[in-house]
């Protein structure tokens, strides 16, 4: 559906893109990943007509964007970051108005507007004008929009960016229904919007494509070390010394908690509480987290489980972490680990 080949862009001395190339299939959701500046935003503004490449070539459905710019533009649709819409305007008004300028006939305009409310969850506000309404609504109404004409291609620039928490989880099951029947592209530099939404991944830095892959293979290609987490009570600086000695251990990293925290009951984590005593910790020791890396394909659960029992402290969670997108993003672009 999207083939990008070869494409590059440069603002004056300044490359931007570098020979990008990479395809998005007819009913997929393609996670467009990558750090701030890497050259996100400027791909997604060349797929859709509004910049032109300086070389390559990009096609949408078989139409060439620089050659048939209105064509492709009859295919997308398109919610670039900061959603530009008219805040004085009423949002029925405006979604009335785009559908005009996008060319829905005049005796389709009323179903096109209410199917886009409906499907957006904003017909509630269809009243209101859009300068009243929170940024999580105005990112509904960029998304209705963008939904107006029934487009193949949706073309989704940071769309998550500013919204709290509720409103994520509320835009990504808007993005579930409205891109089942779509190839979606969404760009983005935050890691769990992609593990939650993208079927395929594609990872650009610095301009380049450094990765193309679905989620699972990069968490698998680029996980390079195992994770184990326990919480434990005792001295911590002895505790970290005794788990460092254990077989295949790389690094011990050590976090004391706030005391009465507690994990979360409904993780699922795997928790064991020691037969110690209470007395043999002491009161004077409180809670702490350690993440212990250890080399691919080990598992230390029993070993850390053995050390913690044999010395008297308390453990109260004891999981391994799988390789997160983070991790793999990690290995890919470079950077500290969180």
């Amino acid at each position: 559906m999207i083939e990008v080949c070869e494409l590059s862009k440069s603002f004056g001395p300044v490359r931007a893109l570098h020979q990008v190339t990479f395809n998005a299939e007819e009913g997929q959701v393609l996670g467009f990943l990558g750090p701030n500046g890497a050259g996100k935003s400027t791909t997604m503004r060349i797929i859709t007509g509004f910049l032109p490449g300086d070389h390559g070539s990009v096609r949408v459905a078989g139409h060439d964007v620089a050659r048939n710019s209105l064509a492709v533009r009859q295919l997308v649709g398109y919610l670039p970051e900061g959603v530009p819409i008219y805040p004085e305007m009423r949002v029925g008004e405006y979604l009335k108005f785009r559908a005009r300028l996008k060319g829905v006939p005049r005796r389709e305009r009323r179903a096109a507007v209410g199917k886009a409310l409906e499907s957006t969850d904003v017909a509630d506000v269809r009243r209101r004008v859009i300068g009243t309404l929170s940024r999580g609504y105005r990112q509904r109404v960029g998304l209705a929009d963008a939904l107006l004409a029934e487009p193949r291609v949706l073309i989704l620039d940071e769309p998550t960016i500013g919204l709290d928490p509720e409103q994520v989880r509320q835009f990504r099951q808007l993005l579930r229904e409205v891109g089942r029947h779509r190839t979606v592209v969404l760009s983005t530099h935050i890691l769990s919007e992609v593990e939650v939404s993208c079927s395929h991944v594609v990872v650009i830095h610095r301009g380049r494509i450094v990765a193309r892959d679905t989620a699972a293979n990069l968490r698998r290609k680029y996980g390079t070390v195992e994770r184990t987490t326990a919480e434990v009570a005792g001295p911590i600086e002895e505790i970290r010394q005794r788990l460092e000695r254990l077989p295949q251990v790389l690094t011990v990293h050590a976090v004391p908690l706030v005391p009465g925290s507690s994990p979360d009951p409904s993780s699922g984590n795997l928790s064991h509480e020691s037969a110690a005593p209470e007395a043999a910790t002491g009161p004077r020791f409180g809670y702490s987290r350690f993440i212990v890396e250890s080399a691919l394909g080990s598992d230390l659960r029993e070993d850390v489980f053995k050390t913690v029992q044999q010395n008297g402290w308390l453990l109260r969670e004891l999981r391994r972490q799988s390789v997160s997108l983070e991790d793999a993003f990690v290995e890919i672009v470079g950077g500290p680990r969180g």
